[in-house]
């Protein structure tokens, strides 16, 4: 059973993502938040594996609330995915940033809607290479402030960098482990360890430092 939080502004919006995940035998609805700061509040409280948040939010947007949350969750932290109106929302890089595990447009089909719980809720990402690399396009013509100093790549081993290469351009694990000839576990493995080493805490975060540190470029096939 994946228990799920549902963040919007929106009344009738709230209301119908409610019902819809109520309709889902294998998804629970833990409860619902209005703005940004009861956001927090209700994800620390509940504890919910998925996070449904709207990026624009009254009080505090969705990325500032999805950085608290992940900041203070401790080990067990839910998978946010993040709800936008646009596709390219100006929002999204940094959200991925801040540590959401993807996102959904809002006016998307409830069968899509509930697919990517589920992802997420497995610990995957929600958007493959294609929208991966128009989001670095986006970034790179009008990239955002960077940090003063990006994770380094230098304590990585060289099989680490493969993998963070791999996800990168949006490889699922499945893949990743025939491309290496190992095992997925053996892949998670890495990935855990290199995340740890770089001081991230999910897969889109990975995807950034590998665009931020030249690891891949937007046009990497």
């Amino acid at each position: 059973m994946t228990s799920v939080l549902v963040v919007d502004d929106q009344d009738l919006v709230r209301a119908g993502f409610v019902a819809l995940l109520d309709a889902v035998p294998d998804v629970r609805v833990a409860g619902e938040a209005r703005n940004g700061l009861e956001a927090v509040e209700k994800a620390l409280e509940l504890r919910p594996d998925v996070i449904l948040m709207d990026i624009r939010l009254p009080e505090l947007d969705g990325v500032k609330a999805t950085e608290r949350i992940l900041a203070r969750a401790g080990p067990d932290k839910p998978n946010v995915l993040m709800l936008t109106v646009f596709d390219l929302d100006e929002y999204v890089y940094t959200a991925l940033r801040a540590g959401a595990a993807g996102f959904l447009l809002k006016d998307s089909p409830p069968e899509t809607l509930i697919a990517g719980i589920h992802a997420v809720a497995r610990g995957d990402m929600l958007f493959g290479p294609t929208i991966t690399r128009r989001l670095v396009e986006a970034f790179t013509q009008a990239p955002p402030e960077k940090p003063a100093a990006p994770p380094a790549l230098t304590g990585l081993t060289e099989r680490e960098l493969e993998v963070l290469r791999f996800v990168g351009t949006g490889v699922p694990n499945s893949d990743i482990a025939r491309s290496l000839l190992v095992s997925e576990a053996t892949v998670k493995t890495h990935l855990n360890r290199l995340m740890t080493k770089l001081g991230i805490s999910s897969r889109a975060q990975a995807v950034v430092v590998a665009y931020e540190t030249g690891l891949v470029r937007p046009r990497d096939p």
